[in-house]
């Protein structure tokens, strides 16, 4: 049955396909880096599903709405085609144990390092996870794809250039590179065999 799942690389949003800027709450504040959209297109060809799995607790802080996290993937979307690349699905966690938002205010599985976002996509989209990998600029990035069964890829960009000397005790990853591309590359590689 695996045969007929998927693979996809889930990626961390915030420092991994976009400039770290804090909450992105206005969309001048969205700054692909240089070679995200060529690293999306290399993985888009090679056949992976290219999956979102971004923490946003500013919904839950109110900072930004539900709506507004929509109109930023569609501008984000939009730059990507203009590099023949496409995010293929976004899962968020829109919640936090100090929301302002009520209805926000919980502890999930959702949220990372939870791996409750991978292990939806990875059911509503029929994706295999032992042919999939995570990537991401922090720590809970790692933990969440560990913890979801995938291979982890921690890069230096965003968060990561100093959280990559300081892993939490028991959270390793597979590979530790500079940036997406590194990361894009790595995946080509250790897949093909």
């Amino acid at each position: 049955m695996s045969s007929a799942l998927r693979p996809a690389v889930f990626l961390d949003r915030d420092g991994t396909l976009i400039e770290e800027r804090g909450y992105v709450d206005r969309l001048d504040l969205l700054s692909l880096f240089p070679w995200t959209a060529d690293a999306l297109r290399l993985l888009n060809r090679a056949g992976f599903l290219t999956v979102v799995i971004t923490n946003q607790s500013a919904i839950g802080r109110g900072i930004i709405d539900e709506a507004f996290l929509a109109k930023v993937h569609t501008v984000l979307d939009l730059r990507l085609s203009h590099g023949n690349a496409k995010i293929d699905a976004y899962y968020y966690c829109p919640h936090h144990p100090d929301a302002e938002v009520v209805a926000y205010r919980q502890i999930c599985r959702c949220r990372k390092p939870g791996p409750g976002l991978i292990e939806q996509a990875c059911r509503e989209l029929h994706i295999d996870p032992a042919r999939s990998v995570m990537v991401g600029d922090r720590w809970i990035d790692v933990r969440a794809g560990r913890e979801a069964g995938v291979k982890t890829v921690l890069v230096r960009t965003g968060h990561g250039g100093h959280e990559a000397d300081t892993p939490p005790a028991g959270v390793t990853a597979d590979a530790i590179l500079n940036n997406l591309m590194e990361a894009t590359g790595w995946i080509l590689r250790t897949s093909a065999g």
